[in-house]
């Protein structure tokens, strides 16, 4: 008879992981609300779905960054003060990049970033900068949303944190919905993804600031104690926080270099605003089935037993094997997922046309770009299971440089591809793949280099140890007789003085 063995250490992961999975694809599929809502519109569909894609990627690069202050919250705030150390960096960041949105939408800046270097015409330009300009306050919501999604997730709240990014897609499929019926579709078209985009993000904000508060606000210290570390300085949490959010600000700055090195490779012609109109359509879907790997970088620090900030895990059945072997698990049902739905005829056009309304001409020309995504869960997991790692150890600084290499990667195969005859969405998905390999191999080597420094300190210490245990016993027995003396004469000196 076969013995299976318990699965009981895997509950914890799975219910942990579960609902963080649901909001990676819950995004996934809000944004193929939008781009829905974009697609059914009266005028040029494809102008339209260029102009917002073009804003939509530039708005994320601010928004990336913002959103891995969860993190912060999951390591570092034990405290209502931390708290408020935290949402007071992540209102001056929501500052910064309102005053750079408006700077971008309405000087020579933007025109030269979007018109200029991207090779649009003046009417997607003009569209796009404006889009832009609505997008100003969105960062600032959705930074102080994903704080407190941090902090949830620190007390294994996880199933708020899900339940707030499944009603942040429901608001917008729903907004979506009612004002493709309004006058808005004749007025400004635009406004319709972007409305929606804010009504979602102000309900998953309030799901999660009362999840705060109901659950958490009360039960932590006004101020953390010495057995946790003591109150986390804004230095430490910026120290923390910045290599992630600038590996995260490269991915996000990936996806308009993409479009812009893909549009100007087509020099600027209706078939370059057809290829960033199909690459587009084609993130949120290509996304959905290895996105959610992402997430398991929380489980490290969310299940890590000498962590002494997390005192939940006192008790837990989880070890570093579970861990892994669940991470192993995850990556063979992404793996399946993308070869099951980008590589069975059909199925992907289906999807195009059915959930974001492209006609089918047009949902042939992404199978190609849809079926290179399906590689891209094995580097992704590489990446996200060591960042964990290092998230616990709190060595984010040796990722730093994966982000750099990752750019250089992405631009160097944007250059060298056209000249092997590949242009379009497939250019664009290609070069993003050989980025995130070369990401995950830095992110490889940065990891072996801590875990090397780790093992020799611990063969140190050992050698240490061994040293005191191989002294002879006459060492030994000597040190108590000179504490005595010493004490002796100290005695005999506060005698004469006292005399």
């Amino acid at each position: 008879m076969v013995e299976f063995p318990s699965l009981s250490p895997y509950w914890p992961l799975i219910r942990f992981l579960v609902p963080l999975a649901i909001t990676n694809v819950a995004i996934d599929l809000g944004e193929q609300a939008l781009n829905r809502g974009i697609a059914t519109v009266k005028e040029d569909a494809v102008k339209m779905l260029a102009s917002y894609g073009l804003a939509y990627s530039l708005m994320k690069f601010f928004t990336g960054p913002m959103s891995d202050f969860k993190n912060v919250g999951l390591v570092f705030v034990n405290s209502r003060r931390d708290r408020r150390k935290a949402v007071l960096c992540m209102a001056i960041a929501g500052a910064i990049a309102f005053i750079l949105h408006i700077l971008i939408a309405y000087t020579d800046l933007g025109y030269y970033i979007i018109n200029k270097l991207h090779h649009v015409d003046e009417s997607v330009g003009h569209k796009t900068r404006k889009a832009f300009l609505y997008l100003a306050a969105f960062p600032l919501l959705d930074a102080m949303a994903w704080i407190h999604a941090g902090i949830l997730l620190k007390h294994k709240y996880s199933v708020i944190v899900g339940s707030a990014s499944i009603s942040d897609v429901v608001a917008q499929i729903v907004f979506v919905a009612i004002l493709l019926h309004s006058n808005l579709e004749c007025v400004e078209p635009l406004l319709i993804p972007i409305l929606s985009l804010y009504m979602g993000a102000f309900v998953r904000f309030s799901i999660v600031g009362l999840g705060y508060y109901c659950n958490i606000h009360d039960k932590i210290p006004d101020s953390s104690g010495l057995d946790v570390g003591g109150d986390a300085t804004i230095k430490k949490m910026l120290s923390f926080w910045w290599p992630l959010a600038l590996i995260l600000a490269t991915q996000r700055i990936s996806r308009p270099i993409v479009n812009l090195f893909v549009s100007r490779d087509l020099k600027g012609t209706s078939d370059a605003t057809e290829a960033v109109a199909v690459l587009t359509a084609t993130y949120p879907v290509g996304h959905m089935p290895y996105g959610w790997l992402t997430e398991l970088r929380a489980v490290y620090p969310a299940f890590d037993k000498n962590n002494p900030s997390n005192k939940l895990n006192i008790g837990s059945p989880v070890t570093k094997n579970h861990i892994k072997k669940f991470t192993f698990c995850c990556l063979a049902i992404s793996l399946t997922l993308c070869f099951v739905v980008f590589w069975t005829p059909r199925v992907s056009e289906k999807i195009l046309v059915d959930v974001i309304g492209v006609k089918y001409a047009f949902a042939e020309l992404c199978v190609v770009p849809l079926r290179i995504f399906s590689f891209f869960p094995l580097p992704v997991t590489v990446r996200a299971h060591l960042t964990g790692w290092l998230m616990t150890l709190k060595k984010t600084f040796v990722l730093a440089p994966s982000s750099v290499l990752r750019i250089i990667v992405l631009i160097t195969s944007l250059v060298v591809l056209p000249y092997m005859g590949v242009h379009g969405a497939t250019l664009g998905v290609g070069s993003l793949l050989a980025g995130f390999i070369g990401e995950s191999t830095m992110v490889a080597i940065a990891a072996c280099y801590v875990y090397r420094q780790q093992k020799n300190a611990e063969m140190s210490n050992e050698l240490v140890v061994e040293g005191e245990d191989s002294a002879p016993m006459s060492e030994v027995c000597t040190r108590p007789q000179m504490d005595a003396i010493e004490e002796l004469q100290e005695e005999e000196e506060e005698e004469e003085e006292q005399e």
